[in-house]
């Protein structure tokens, strides 16, 4: 089972790129599961330091927007600064307001049933697209 958090600004996209997996029945065939910040009880007001350390620890793979450089807890700061052979990667949707393009988002949710299917392989890659 891969266990995927919904970054907290991509809720709603998250949504939609898990309707087509199940429409696909990639859902039930690979036994993915996707948590929102809310529904595990991690504050909204987390650090993204915060947040990449929480998935690491428990075994989960974070979905999250393009994200950037800006701060000492920035995302991609944290994956440089922390990011070991073992980690697991962070998922970035390229262009999350495409999620509304059901080309986009069904070429998306392969993307994440081949990612969950070699993830051993993905493991200190830091970030995937």
């Amino acid at each position: 089972m891969t266990i995927f958090l919904a970054d907290h600004n991509i809720e709603g996209q998250a949504e939609l790129l898990w309707g087509a997996l199940a429409a696909g029945g990639w859902i039930e065939l690979s036994g993915l599961r996707l948590f929102t910040f809310a529904s595990i009880g991690l504050p909204y007001g987390s650090s993204d330091r915060q947040v990449w350390q929480f998935v690491q620890s428990h075994n989960m793979l974070l979905l999250t927007g393009n994200r950037n450089m800006d701060g000492e807890d920035s995302l991609e700061r944290t994956i440089r600064d922390e990011n070991l052979p073992t980690a697991l990667p962070v998922i970035t949707i390229s262009d999350a307001d495409r999620m509304v393009e059901s080309a986009y988002r069904e070429a998306c949710a392969l993307k994440l049933v081949e990612i969950s299917m070699y993830l051993e392989e993905s493991r200190g890659a830091g970030r995937l697209y």
